[in-house]
């Protein structure tokens, strides 16, 4: 067994129930992976909440924004022949794909980090405009000098991409569209500049040639992209065969940049691991985990909307310079919380 995470004996920290949907009709089906963030003192989550219509026995109904922002149903009887319902998360309907869920992103604070609550001044996010009618997910979060970037998924007909806000005091915020094209996400900006360059990791996903890696890319300012490396790819009958994504922003130590990423089989059984990257060349992999650093193990990680799944885009290190507190999402139900040791993680490493 490799699993070094330390969880919180509080866990769950937060479950659907916990939180008010947005609108009346509407219930809240998951919480997901969260991004953090530190701000004012306090620990802060963006979470991403799925809500959908509750059903009914012989139709299925979910939400889709309009262009405008407004929240219309579909609702499809469950005999239609057109109709294929076989995934908790997708369906397909007169050969067009939807989701079963409308996500959108909510700000939570915390004293302790334990017990987080919604500060009624904060503002919600939802999508906006033609790319992001099926909702937005997945937030990470980056402070660079006094400013915070918001990478997160924007799903829409047109596809799944990455698009970016950014704000200073989390009531404002200025968005600068799409930043990276379908289908791409899993995006996170490093928390500083190397060699005056922002630097971020990002998925593409390839249907016939390549697959679901990690990528690498430069901007001058944040917002335009380019110089893309494959960086990081799947391995054959390994936990991490079927796709690979990053966490959160990278964290610069000593011996290079430090990443807690995903990993999934094909069969969608999802694990967290960790590689390093070069402090002055972030293309070049040092080394990676063999084995995961966390598995689905708990019943609250094995059992859920979507079960066997630990998945993190957010956390922060402690003053000690070693500590990691880790939050995540578990069984695309539950946020939970869990703490790492970077000397450990080395260790599994071999660094």
């Amino acid at each position: 067994m490799s699993d070094i995470a330390r969880r919180f004996p509080q866990n769950p920290l937060l479950s659907p129930k916990d939180l008010k949907p947005s609108a009346e009709g509407l219930h809240i089906a998951c919480l997901l992976n969260p991004g953090v963030f530190r701000f004012e003192n306090k620990t802060w989550l963006i979470v991403r909440v799925a809500e959908r219509p509750l059903q009914t026995e012989f139709t299925v109904s979910f939400p889709v924004l309009s262009p405008d922002g407004d929240t219309e149903i579909m609702e499809i009887p469950l005999n239609d022949n057109e109709l294929i319902a076989t995934d908790a998360r997708v369906i397909r309907y007169k050969g067009v794909d939807y989701l079963t869920t409308l996500s959108h992103l909510r700000l939570l604070c915390s004293d302790d980090g334990i017990k987080f609550y919604e500060p009624e001044e904060y503002p919600k996010l939802f999508g906006t405009g033609e790319l992001q009618t099926f909702g937005i997910e997945d937030c990470r979060v980056t402070e660079i000098e006094n400013q915070f970037y918001l990478t997160f998924t924007a799903v829409s007909p047109s596809g799944v991409g990455v698009s970016l806000r950014t704000t200073h005091d989390w009531k404002r915020f200025t968005s600068h569209g799409m930043i990276l094209p379908p289908h791409n996400k899993d995006c996170a900006i490093f928390e500083e500049k190397i060699n005056g360059m922002f630097y971020a990791l990002h998925r593409p996903s390839s249907v016939d040639l390549g697959g679901n890696y990690i990528w690498l890319a430069q901007s001058p300012d944040g917002i335009h992209w380019g110089n893309h490396k494959c960086i990081l790819k799947t391995r054959s009958d390994n936990w991490d065969s079927g796709r690979v994504g990053a966490g959160a922003s990278p964290i610069k130590t000593e011996k290079g940049w430090l990443e807690i990423y995903h990993g999934a089989t094909s069969q969608h059984r999802y694990c967290l691991g960790a590689f390093l990257l070069d402090l002055d060349d972030p293309s070049r992999v040092i080394a990676r985990t063999d084995e995961p650093i966390m598995e689905p193990t708990e019943t609250y990680e094995t059992s859920g909307f979507f079960g066997h799944v630990v998945f993190t885009n957010g956390h922060f290190v402690h003053p000690d310079g070693d500590t990691i507190t880790v939050y995540y999402g578990a069984s695309d139900e539950f946020v939970c919380g869990a703490e790492f040791s970077i000397k450990e993680i080395f260790q599994a490493l071999g660094v």
